[in-house]
């Protein structure tokens, strides 16, 4: 039989782990901004301008030899990939200077892959975006980000605390970074499916974040005799188990995605991944340990004034 995990009873001394959870946040941050600056987003059509390029082929085709063509036809820098099955396969080419008319691109690759490979090729999708346009999305998906996380301080400000909204900004900022440094790192293409799974990892994140902060701020009310770190400790083990297998479920779903969702899937299934294991563990270590730094605390959530009025009432 498996063993019996109770997480409703634990007892874990998150916040006594505050210093090295913090320590270790910050410098994941560090070299998350370093790898944004020296080695940038792998961006893909959506937000570098190009055309892509659907094609189908009868029988089943291996990628390499039609790199080989591509490249003898003056595609150096076009990327192939599947397209849900071995017979699909994507084409993404970068903009080029040198043409003017990109759309004709795709008449060009065409040509090139029937003259060179099997017969039966079939030109099923071309989409082309301009670099202006490319540019444009890729400046307002960083001003939905920015958007979102001044609306969720605000939201937080006006429905717990400010210093609570700050914690809780703090904790997005440092799983987006995270995530995208994860992106920088390994170079995976980041398009307009990966961005939206971004901004859904800062959703996510923030659901886990609140109910955190309005169980701190319910055991403030309970446990009027505990110190702030104890308070806010059993607030974290309270909803641990909560925690957990919500990731855990949302977790399996992904994967699940990942593998059996096709290549246009994958980048945003690995995004939502990253983000939900990046979120979870921002939820456990780094809200509450945000929130205590920044002296939350139970002046701050009971005011003396209140309090006062409970002890006349007879």
């Amino acid at each position: 039989m498996l063993p019996h995990i109770n997480f409703a009873e634990s007892n874990i001394n998150f916040l006594g782990h505050r210093k090295m959870a913090v320590m270790i946040s910050v410098i994941l941050v560090l070299v998350s901004i370093a790898l944004l600056a020296t080695r940038g987003l792998n961006f893909g059509v959506d937000f570098t301008g190009g055309t892509l390029v659907e094609v189908g082929y009868p029988q089943a085709v291996e990628l390499d030899p039609i790199r080989q063509q591509l490249a003898d036809n003056d595609f150096e820098r076009a990327t192939v990939q599947y397209f849900g099955t071995s017979r699909d396969v994507l084409i993404r080419l970068p903009p080029r200077v040198d043409d003017p008319d990109q759309a004709a691109l795709s008449n060009e690759v065409l040509r090139a892959l029937q003259a060179g490979g099997p017969e039966g090729v079939d030109l099923r999708r071309v989409e082309f975006v301009g670099p202006a346009v490319g540019e444009e999305l890729r400046e307002q998906g960083g001003l939905a980000m920015i958007y979102a996380l001044f609306g969720i301080l605000i939201y937080v400000a006006v429905r717990f605390e400010w210093r609570f909204a700050v914690g809780a900004v703090l904790a997005l900022v440092h799983d987006v970074t995270l995530t995208l440094g994860f992106f920088a790192l390994t170079q995976i293409e980041f398009d307009l499916a990966v961005l939206a799974a971004v901004l859904a990892v800062i959703g996510y994140s923030l659901n886990d974040t609140i109910v955190v902060y309005d169980r701190i701020r319910e055991n403030f009310r309970i446990l009027r005799k505990e110190s702030t770190e104890f308070v806010m400790n059993n607030a974290v083990n309270k909803t641990l188990a909560r925690t957990i297998v919500t990731s855990m479920t949302t977790l399996l779903v992904l994967v699940a995605l990942f593998v059996l969702g096709g290549a246009a899937l994958n980048n945003f299934a690995i995004a939502l991944i990253v983000g939900v294991l990046i979120g979870t563990y921002s939820s456990i270590f780094i809200a509450a340990a945000a929130a205590l730094m920044l002296g939350v605390d139970r002046k701050v959530l009971l005011p003396v004034k209140k309090e006062g009025a409970e002890e006349e009432t007879p």
